[in-house]
């Protein structure tokens, strides 16, 4: 009767570690910054005072701390069902209201200059998973002024690539770029493979030496250049950011990475005691290993734990009777 008693005791103690782990903020994941996303152009212009027209207009549409989320546009659930999902009109801010700045149509959003060709990509990673990338551009013809929908993109993406290296919190992969004149849109979408989360960015780009003007002609005014946002501007926007970043915590509310519940991250093998306890504290958890966020490989591992705890319990139990008897 005591070893239950025990076992039972084991069991709620780390029940209430899970209660406690599926409170924590889930994970922000990334953006592109080469070429520059809308939302970290933004982000780097600074959110209390970005000095673009196009910044100001964003920040002024979804509040100062859509843009301290800047690397959480995602869609939870998506499980490749994007054009099913994202409405016309809404594709830069993945039909999250949070984020609806990021749809404003408009020709004078920060650009990246691009040319047709070999080019090297970059996705700043803050929580690195597996997972394919997929970056389409708009077609010719395309006028920025008008909202963006799903028939101004080409039809198939001119990149797609599948778990990219890292490089310095980057993925980094390579692509050729098609011959485009004028400013243009590069959209990308990150596509869990471990998870049916989506993540979605829109890249602002000119090619050749066009100004900020709709489908290809020249304006009076240049656009301005997107910069992506540096590590230190990262590091300190975290303190402001309702996300979290990498496998730490900020302490916020789970920003618009928590849209919905994603499925549970792997188990630990085996069943000993030591790595159910460690599962529990979170301890030593890669969130590029596990596929989850910043709460849900801890709720799986945690999971096991209360299994295992349980069972160690009870097998330690049943040896000791086996030796009396």
């Amino acid at each position: 009767m005591t070893s239950r008693r025990t076992a039972a005791a084991v069991t709620a103690s780390a029940a209430v570690v899970l209660v406690g782990l599926a409170g924590s903020p889930a994970a922000a994941h990334g953006s592109m910054t080469d070429p520059v996303s809308r939302v970290a152009a933004c982000y780097a212009e600074g959110p209390e005072s970005p000095t673009s027209a196009a910044c100001k207009a964003a920040v002024a549409a979804s509040g100062k701390q859509a843009f301290y989320d800047w690397n959480a546009v995602n869609i939870a659930n998506a499980a490749g069902q994007h054009r099913q999902l994202i409405p016309d009109g809404k594709l830069c801010s993945a039909g999250n209201a949070t984020y609806q700045g990021l749809d404003l149509p408009r020709a004078d959003w920060p650009s990246t200059a691009m040319a047709s060709g070999a080019h090297t990509f970059r996705y700043k990673g803050t929580a690195p998973h597996a997972g394919s990338f997929e970056l389409y551009v708009t077609k010719d013809g395309y006028d920025p002024a008008k909202p963006l929908k799903w028939s101004d993109l080409e039809a198939k993406p001119f990149v797609t690539v599948t778990d990219p290296k890292m490089e310095n919190g980057d993925y980094v992969f390579q692509g050729t770029v098609p011959k485009k004149s004028g400013r243009h849109l590069i959209y990308s979408i990150w596509q869990r493979s471990d998870s049916p989360e989506a993540f979605y960015t829109c890249s602002d780009v000119v090619f050749g030496k066009d100004t900020a003007g709709s489908g290809g002609g020249a304006t009076k005014a240049p656009a301005p250049t997107a910069s992506a946002p540096t590590e230190k501007q990262i590091e300190k926007g975290k303190g402001q950011s309702s996300v979290q970043h990498g496998n730490h915590g900020t302490g916020g509310t789970g920003g618009a990475s928590a849209a919905a519940p994603e499925p549970a991250g792997k188990a630990p093998q085996g069943g000993q005691e030591e790595q159910a306890a460690t599962a529990v504290a979170g301890e030593g958890v890669e969130l590029a290993e596990t596929g989850g966020d910043g709460a849900t490989p801890y709720l799986a591992l945690g999971g096991a734990a209360v299994l295992a705890a349980g069972a160690a319990v009870l097998f330690g139990a049943g040896r000791r009777r086996t030796r009396r008897g």
